[in-house]
């Protein structure tokens, strides 16, 4: 029966250092294949995020600028008004221009400009 001497404290410090070190460098590598998933995913899905960010993005728009130009309300008053789901998206207001910016982040804006006569038109979209 062979007799097996117990590991002297210095050695189980550095077992458990070495361990501690290897456990630590593997979040930045999960953390970096975590963001390369999220970037294919967002790429292979682009077609319908735009879709539906640009269809959010021009619906608020308009109905933004009817209840401003129209309705006669403050921009504050007619965010109210946004539907569920529509809180990422950002209004603003050229009063000069009577006119509505919408975008979601990192996206480009929908614009509705109040025209007498028209009410609010949407301004063509350049690709």
């Amino acid at each position: 029966m062979a007799i097996t001497k117990p590991k002297s404290s210095a050695a189980r410090t550095r077992s458990r250092s070495s361990a501690a070190r290897r456990q630590k460098s593997r979040w930045p590598w999960a953390l970096l294949v975590v963001a390369v998933l999220l970037a294919a995913l967002g790429w292979f899905y682009r077609a319908p995020i735009l879709g539906y960010t640009g269809a959010g993005s021009t619906y608020s728009a308009h109905v933004a600028c009817s209840c401003r130009y129209i309705g006669g309300r403050s921009l504050e008053d007619c965010k109210k008004d946004r539907l569920a789901g529509m809180e990422l998206v950002s209004l603003s207001e050229d009063e000069e221009a009577k006119s509505i910016r919408a975008r979601y982040p990192l996206l480009p804006p929908a614009v509705a400009t109040y025209r007498k006569g028209y009410g609010c038109v949407m301004e063509r979209w350049e690709d």
